[in-house]
């Protein structure tokens, strides 16, 4: 079983995005949070094996999480889901240690 956090300020994108993960058999949804701080703390306490996270949130935005997920050597792969067309902001995800 795959353990997912999900992470996105917006309620309605995050319920749907928690509905469709739990359609999938080998997917859990251990957590869903609205701002990249608890984001970080449930990162540190659930350990999950992906956290699924918007780009931009309240007071830690997903490249930060990203980038203390790597630093803190969790074992946690991060995908970043974004409406944002931003120029760079995929490099920079790479950088900050998304996989996806």
């Amino acid at each position: 079983m795959i353990r997912v956090l999900l992470a996105e300020d917006q309620a309605m994108v995050r319920g749907a995005l928690a509905a469709l993960l739990r359609l999938e058999s080998d997917l859990e949804v251990v957590g869903s949070v609205a701002d990249g701080e608890t984001a970080w703390r449930e990162t540190q306490r659930l350990r999950p094996d992906v956290v699924v996270t918007d780009i931009e949130m309240p007071f830690l935005t997903g490249l930060e999480l990203a980038q203390r997920i790597r630093d803190a050597a969790l074992p946690a792969k991060v995908v970043i889901v974004t409406t944002f067309a931003r120029p760079g902001y995929l490099r920079r995800a790479l950088e900050a240690g998304a996989a996806g």
